[in-house]
């Protein structure tokens, strides 16, 4: 569990330094997700920055999921948006009203039922047909950049961060389908193939989404995106339990910690604060989609 929170820790401040980073580059042509867009972002320290925060987040993230069921482990990332608002505000001058302070105190409290509720991660590996469709499921969320390039603003934003959300779904659940680390298992192991698909199609639509909508909304779709599918997988197919007879505990903190999440997902809007007026209301702030 401290693995997972360290994890969050490292995502959040990261998420910080990218989406400035992001907004700070000069966008290509069309409204699609453009490749090229992490080429240019490379250029920017603090998009190296947090990308080597996401490289410890990650290691720390795989440790979680070697010891805890995948519900457990995706609402303490839920936990980033928490983490995301209290460096904003220092950093980034920006306000938590009271709903913020709320929000953060619920995410609090749902991680600390989760942490009385949940049990040992399942023991089961899944199936060969669940390596697969994993694999499948990885490479259309890179394919759904394509779709998401054509809708209008707040729903491409939106649409392109649930992308995003269920990029780093997918390396949640592959993690758990790699059980054998021999090179020769993992080069015929299509769960590993699926980690690195979704992982890089994650950052790409989640960079393209900072850049060019609403990040509140494609923050509000990653989070529900990387939340609760893997949950119900690492339930139904992983053998993801909680202790026994708290069950009801395990729901009502997942519950919290993602409703507090998307309580917090304005801000993702944390680069409109280096504006020139940054005491502005965060309607005011809020970036225009291009």
């Amino acid at each position: 569990m401290i693995c997972a929170l360290a994890s969050a820790v490292c995502f959040g401040t990261a998420s910080v330094l990218q989406a400035v980073a992001a907004r700070g580059t000069a966008p290509g042509t069309g409204s699609g997700v453009d490749p090229r867009l992490l080429l240019r972002v490379l250029g920017q320290w603090r998009y190296l920055l947090g990308l080597a925060l996401d490289g410890l987040g990650f290691v720390l993230e795989l440790i979680a999921l070697r010891a805890l069921p995948i519900y457990t482990v995706g609402a303490a990332l839920a936990a980033t948006l928490a983490v995301t608002a209290v460096v904003a505000a220092p950093v980034l001058h920006t306000r938590l009203g009271a709903s913020e302070w709320l929000g953060v105190a619920v995410v609090c409290g749902g991680l600390a039922m989760l942490a009385l509720a949940s049990g040992e991660e399942g023991h089961l590996r899944g199936t060969p047909g669940l390596r697969i469709a994993v694999l499948v499921f990885a490479v259309l969320v890179l394919a759904s950049g394509a779709v998401a390039g054509r809708l209008p603003d707040r729903a491409r934003a939106a649409a392109l961060g649930f992308g995003a959300g269920c990029g780093f779904g997918v390396v949640e659940v592959a993690v758990r389908l790699i059980d054998d680390f021999a090179p020769s298992a993992l080069l015929t192991n299509p769960a590993c193939y699926a980690l690195l698909i979704g992982g890089g199609a994650a950052f790409l639509l989640l960079t393209t989404a900072f850049q060019r909508g609403s990040v509140t909304a494609a923050t509000a779709g990653m989070v529900i995106g990387e939340t609760i599918g893997p949950a119900l997988v690492g339930v139904a197919w992983l053998g993801d339990r909680t202790r026994p007879g708290l069950a009801p505990l395990a729901v009502i903190g997942f519950a919290c910690a993602v409703a507090g999440a998307l309580v917090l997902a304005r801000f993702g809007e944390a680069p409109a604060a280096e504006r020139t007026e940054p005491e502005s209301a965060p309607e005011a702030a809020a970036p225009k989609g291009r």
